[in-house]
């Protein structure tokens, strides 16, 4: 009895087995409708890779692969049984439900890729449905820096014009934009963004000490932003591009300053000894020897 069991399942498995490879060898060869279906996921989370069925379309069979970036068998529907065990990228983060579609889940950065479904009727008849996956990860805090341009001298007085940078780390595929704090009218010019929106260059005045810049980076399943008020670097001591004439002036006229009271002090230093009626005496004498000519 327990022989008839084993040959029993062990042919079980070969005609299933069978008709996976009949199934595949059907798909490469006879005309399918195809479908293409764009799917979005998040690092971390789950998505649903559906199984779309005409109407009347009476599955008996069907066959989830993973075509890109490499061919793979992720799972089977013969005879009312499933399976998901194959060795695939997806063991063990593959389920496949009672209406065929198939869960993948938690997704990883690296399970973009493409997909496709395999479906036969009782009929016969065999659809094929793709479906494209792209993962996305999560879009962290950005980090806005605020740098000072130098003053021109017909740049208009009391005016700051600052360039804001921002920079979201570890991450691709995201889109930056800008938003003026408080306002319905944005105000930003196509000509003031740089490097595919991430510099943002604005000129500031005495009205503008309260308003804030927003960055905001996004990518299709996720945002996140960071706000800054400018104005507040615009006045602080030291700020870069805020050098004055008067400062540039100091600074070249106090080592001046300090050569000429050095030389002053050597110089009287040196002349100390020989001054005075009696000092210049002793001077003279002790000049004398190394001035006069001996007598031949």
């Amino acid at each position: 009895m327990c022989w008839i069991l084993v040959v029993r399942g062990v042919c079980l498995s070969l005609l299933r087995r069978m008709a996976m490879w009949s199934l595949l060898l059907w798909e490469a060869l006879l005309p399918t409708a195809v479908t293409g279906t764009q799917i979005q996921g998040q690092v971390g989370g789950s998505v649903l890779l559906a199984a779309e069925r005409p109407a009347g379309f009476q599955v008996r069979d069907a066959i989830w692969r993973s075509l890109w970036p490499s061919e793979e068998l992720l799972a089977t529907f013969f005879q009312n049984s499933s399976e998901t065990l194959y060795h695939s990228r997806f063991l063990g983060r593959a389920q496949l439900h009672s209406n065929l579609s198939l869960e993948l889940r938690p997704l990883e950065s690296g399970d973009s890729g493409n997909f496709s479904v395999l479906l036969v009727d009782k009929g016969g008849q065999a659809q094929t449905q793709t479906l494209q996956l792209k993962v996305y990860d999560t879009v962290p805090r950005p980090a806005v820096q605020v740098f000072i341009a130098a003053a021109r001298d017909a740049q208009a007085p009391k005016t700051c014009q600052v360039f804001l940078s921002c920079w979201a780390p570890n991450i691709t595929d995201v889109t930056y934009s800008w938003r003026r704090e408080g306002t319905i009218d944005f105000g930003l010019e196509p000509h003031d963004l740089f490097a595919n929106g991430q510099v943002l260059r604005v000129s500031l005045g005495p009205g503008d000490k309260s308003v804030a810049y927003s960055c905001i980076v996004s990518n299709p399943i996720s945002w996140d932003l960071a706000t800054v008020t400018p104005w507040e670097s615009c006045h602080r001591e030291a700020a870069p591009g805020k050098t004055s004439h008067k400062d540039v002036l100091l600074l070249v006229m106090v080592p001046v300053s300090l050569l000429l009271i050095l030389a002053g002090l050597l110089s009287a230093w040196h002349c100390g000894p020989c001054s005075g009626k009696k000092k210049k005496d002793i001077c003279a004498d002790s000049v004398a020897p190394e001035t006069e000519n001996p007598i031949v």
